[in-house]
């Protein structure tokens, strides 16, 4: 059974548009870290998994929870505007604790807090830090894709722009994504919880995102406008072998799969981590690891059954001096 979302509407809409890496991270984070599927591709969501660390995997659970989409105001703003992705996670890491605790009251006010943010609000400032280390480990993965997408979301804006100017703005609003349906009614928007807004003489913000085609992120309560970020015509064209970097010098003198695996544990990473990330044989993976390891730019350990993959001293030496990593 499909739940919706409905925005009234009595006159057509004021349109704007934001571009915010801020929500792109979002998107992402709940996707491949919480566990709510929106079309991401397996190969980016394994990424994204194996780079964030434990801290950051426990915190994103709650954004997921089946049967709720709010969450608090501190992790999705009231306006997409000032989505500098760094800037977030450095403010997040800033904020009074008991600033989360106001937000979840705020959110859940029509009830008791709901189970899955007990713990966020027993830790909020443990809380805080791992939802932002969350958000800068997927961020260094993401960005690169980011600043390949800027012609699909500059194309984007003139796209939107064109039809607020030549009063197109129905039918956009109609082809936006296929869990968006524009009716006489207004905008009813496919959710994990249902909510009727009318939209008055608010404006509308439209926010293209690269995320799943099923990804789609609002804010409709705010008193000074509505925002809908969905993913940007054209971003299935982006879902690329993530984070491969380009033959350089470092990829001639060593090779580009020793160079890659090199460059990838900025922090450490099991072997099947690497295998999947570099989408090589755990094979090859232990044969380059015993050439790194002879050239003491890696270090190994055995924790349990994994075996996790450090860079040295040295290798963080051999990057500086080729800029990589």
């Amino acid at each position: 059974m499909t739940v919706w979302s409905e925005l009234r509407m009595t006159a057509t809409p004021q349109l704007s548009v934001s571009i915010s890496p801020h929500l792109t991270a979002v998107a992402m984070i709940s996707d491949a870290l919480a566990g709510r599927h929106r079309g991401l591709p397996d190969l980016w969501r394994q990424a994204l998994r194996s780079r964030v660390g434990r801290p950051g995997h426990q915190a994103v659970r709650p954004l997921a929870a089946p049967g709720y989409s709010v969450v608090p105001d501190c992790i999705v703003p009231s306006t997409p505007a000032g989505g500098d992705v760094p800037v977030q996670a450095a403010a997040l890491r800033e904020l009074p604790p008991d600033r989360l605790i106001t937000d979840l009251e705020q959110a859940f006010s029509d009830g008791p807090l709901p189970a899955h943010w007990r713990s966020a609000a027993e830790h909020p400032g443990a809380w805080l830090h791992g939802y932002a280390s969350a958000l800068s480990e997927v961020w260094n993965t993401v960005e690169p894709l980011w600043q390949r997408a800027r012609p699909l979301l500059d194309r984007e804006v003139g796209r939107v722009g064109l039809a607020a100017v030549r009063g197109g703005v129905e039918p956009l609003l109609g082809s936006l994504n296929h869990r968006i349906a524009y009716g006489e009614r207004g905008l009813l928007i496919s959710d994990v919880e249902s909510s009727r807004f009318d939209l008055g003489n608010r404006k509308i913000v439209l926010v293209p995102m690269l995320a799943g085609k099923d990804a789609v992120i609002v804010s409709l309560d705010h008193e000074e406008a509505v925002w809908i970020a969905y993913p940007v015509p054209g971003a299935e064209s982006m879902w690329r072998r993530p984070a491969a970097p380009p033959r350089d010098e470092l990829s001639a003198l060593m090779g580009p799969v020793r160079a890659d695996l090199l460059c990838k544990i900025g922090r450490p990473m099991t072997m099947s981590m690497l295998a999947v990330d570099l989408q090589v044989a755990p094979s090859s993976i232990t044969y380059h690891c015993d050439r790194l390891r002879a050239a003491r730019l890696i270090t190994r350990e055995r924790r349990g059954r994994e075996v996790w993959v450090g860079r040295t001293r040295r290798a963080e030496e051999l990057l500086e001096l080729f800029h990589r990593g």
